[in-house]
């Protein structure tokens, strides 16, 4: 695929130590590697974080950059670590990191799609999946890892806002006290990858504009949150997981006739954590 590995929106001036970015919004999906697959578009879009980038994109103009991956996730998960390999796709792959998640088939380079379905007959070569990391890969976690040190540096401190989307089905699998199904998912990787007053605030920005709120269930972190998120070094990293039924018609991926009136709330919760950048930034400084 001939695309740029992310698209930044920056703001004028930078006045917040917040940095939100969504690696799983990407939607690209090349001639060739929609032939290379043996699953519709509409199939490999199961996977993707649909319009996430979308609904997160007030920050720029508030003071904050955005990031976003351009790739789908059914190509490359910007997510996973680098040696998450899939010995089961891809040919010459001896020493991976054999996780639950690779195991599973969400390895760094997926073996199926969100709806569990095999994106592939047969098995990539590593040539292959070597150019998408080159290509897609480590420039998205150059750049994001570049942000947040230019946070650190002129604020003393930095919080990343991972932005993703749930399907409505993993939340109702999940078993949540007295029958509350949250809306919204904040990860912390269970207070290691911020600090708790911030998810506080977070969770309370969120349920001050309407939201049920959970913490780490279903969705805790996963590979950004263990990178990025180092709260004894002043670096914070909160996961967002909001419900894709809100916004979108999971099944055709395209946006439902609430999208516009849940992009204005979701941007009031964005201008609250902007400023909780700034008021994080003061605090450091004193």
């Amino acid at each position: 695929m001939n695309i740029p590995p992310f698209r930044e929106y920056l703001p004028r001036v930078r006045r917040s130590a917040a940095v939100f970015a969504s690696p799983h919004s990407g939607r690209a999906y090349s001639s060739e590697f929609v032939i290379q697959s043996k699953l519709a578009v509409g199939e490999l879009r199961a996977s993707e974080d649909a319009f996430v980038d979308r609904l997160f994109d007030a920050a720029p103009a508030l003071g904050a950059p955005l990031i976003c991956g351009t790739a789908p996730r059914a190509f490359v998960d910007l997510n996973r670590r680098p040696d998450e390999l899939d010995p089961d796709l891809i040919d010459g792959v001896k020493y991976a990191r054999v996780t639950p998640r690779v195991c599973a088939g969400f390895g760094v380079i997926p073996r199926v799609a969100g709806g569990g379905e095999s994106i592939y007959s047969g098995k990539l070569s590593r040539r292959e999946v070597d150019c998408r990391m080159a290509r897609y890969y480590y420039p998205y976690h150059l750049r994001l890892g570049s942000l947040l040190r230019e946070s650190l540096s002129e604020f003393g401190t930095a919080i990343l806002f991972d932005c993703h989307s749930m399907p409505h089905e993993s939340i109702s699998a999940t078993c949540h006290a007295k029958g509350f199904k949250p809306e919204v998912v904040l990860g912390d990787r269970f207070g290691k990858s911020c600090a708790p007053s911030i998810v506080a605030q977070v969770h309370q920005a969120f349920s001050d504009a309407g939201f049920k709120v959970g913490r780490n269930s279903p969705f805790s972190g996963a590979y950004v949150a263990q990178k990025y998120g180092r709260p004894g070094a002043n670096q914070h990293m909160v996961q967002i997981e909001v419900d894709r039924a809100l916004y979108l018609d999971e099944r055709t991926a395209r946006p439902n006739d609430r999208f516009d009136e849940f992009r204005l709330t979701l941007g009031s919760v964005v201008e609250r954590l902007v400023a909780l950048g700034r008021q994080t930034a003061l605090r450091a400084a004193e």
